[in-house]
């Protein structure tokens, strides 16, 4: 176990990516989405913070972000640019003696710090040696969040940003969260947030206090008492540096005109299945299930997965199972985002436990 846990995360990644490669850029607001056009339809990747002062968030789409700043700087997603900044960063840390390594996504990791001899001051310390180490080897800029726990470590990052640092333990838990809404709880949406309201429960001290009877009861026995220990800012301080092993690859498209015709249909399913196989072939596994993702226009989006007879690796196979999948649901509905996903059969000895928290995107 760490003594210590930081959460390392990049300030505005993608937008800061960008910023290097164009200087002159620095200080307006840059939003990378989709092909950098906002006529089209496609998703705020990151937004640049002069951006997000004007309310542009990750997810909306570009047309919407266009209106709130339409002198703002529109930039296409570079994949490949993206992961050679993530792995360089990555690699930075993993050089920092002592450090343990967890890497979430392509902008964020978890670092344990093994020394039980380490005080709050040491831990604090080696935040800003990491931070100077990644902007000394990236020219990015990186917030770290300390903690007892990774729950406390996470959330303090949001305290720190941007270029900061901020501690949270055991200590100090309910001072910085407890009147804070539950949904400020990393790992409690707003779908949970709701239904916890509806408990009489609103702030993260009173799900704290709640009796956990009453959790058990409204959510399980197993979600009930996890949430309890949210309250609480409890959880593991274990940083697990193990590689992650994926357990699916998928693609999706979001088309800018409508697919209305039954040809363009299994065109786009047969495109994004042999893109499924290709990722699955570098795995060396056989495709086991099949996930689809449709989203019909205006905007209703569904997802429907089926166990394949035998595993493969053949893209026709896929793209048939797909298209039965979307002809299931019956629905004759101009459609404008298909996605494909391809389950693995798991790896020779199974995959490790999972860790407490899923990744987020990929280094």
């Amino acid at each position: 176990m760490s003594r210590w846990v930081l959460h390392v995360d990049m300030d505005q990644f993608l937008a800061a990516v960008e910023l290097l490669r164009r200087p002159e850029l620095v200080g307006r607001p840059v939003v990378v989405g989709g092909r950098g056009d906002p006529s089209e339809r496609a998703v705020v990747s990151t937004a640049s913070y002069e951006a997000r002062v004007h309310g542009i968030r990750s997810g909306m789409p570009l047309k919407v972000a266009v209106r709130r700043c339409p002198e703002a700087v529109f930039l296409p997603v570079d994949f490949p640019v993206y992961e050679a900044a993530s792995e360089q960063v990555m690699r930075t840390m993993r050089e920092v003696p002592g450090a343990v390594v967890e890497v979430l996504g392509w902008d964020e990791a978890f670092v344990g710090l093994d020394s039980d001899e380490l005080d709050s001051d040491d831990a604090q310390a080696a935040a800003r040696g990491i931070h100077d180490a990644v902007l000394a080897a990236t020219g990015l800029h990186c917030s770290v969040g300390i903690g007892d726990t990774k729950v406390r470590a996470k959330i303090a990052t949001d305290f720190g940003k941007p270029q900061g640092i901020f501690l949270l333990t055991q200590d100090n838990w309910f001072e910085v969260m407890g009147d804070r809404p539950t949904t400020a709880l990393w790992g409690i949406g707003k779908a949970i947030g709701a239904r916890l309201a509806r408990l009489g429960i609103q702030s993260v001290r009173q799900l704290a206090e709640a009796p956990e009877e009453d959790l058990v009861t409204a959510f399980g026995p197993a979600t009930g008492p996890h949430l309890r220990r949210l309250g609480r800012g409890g959880g593991s301080n274990h940083v697990d540096d193990t590689p992650w092993v994926a357990r699916a690859h998928g693609h999706e498209m979001t088309y800018q005109v409508d697919l209305t015709e039954r040809d363009q249909v299994e065109t786009a399913l047969a495109d994004l299945s042999r893109q499924v196989v290709q990722d699955l072939s570098a795995e060396g596994r056989a495709c086991a299930r099949v996930h689809l993702k449709v989203r019909f226009a205006p905007f209703f989006t569904f997802t429907r997965v089926r166990k394949l007879p035998e595993p493969t690796l053949d893209p026709q196979v896929i793209a048939a199972t797909a298209l039965a999948l979307l002809d299931k649901l019956e629905d004759e509905r101009p459609i404008r985002l298909l996605g494909v996903r391809g389950e693995m059969v798991p790896p020779e000895g199974g995959y490790d436990p999972p860790r407490t928290h899923g990744r987020r995107g990929a280094p």
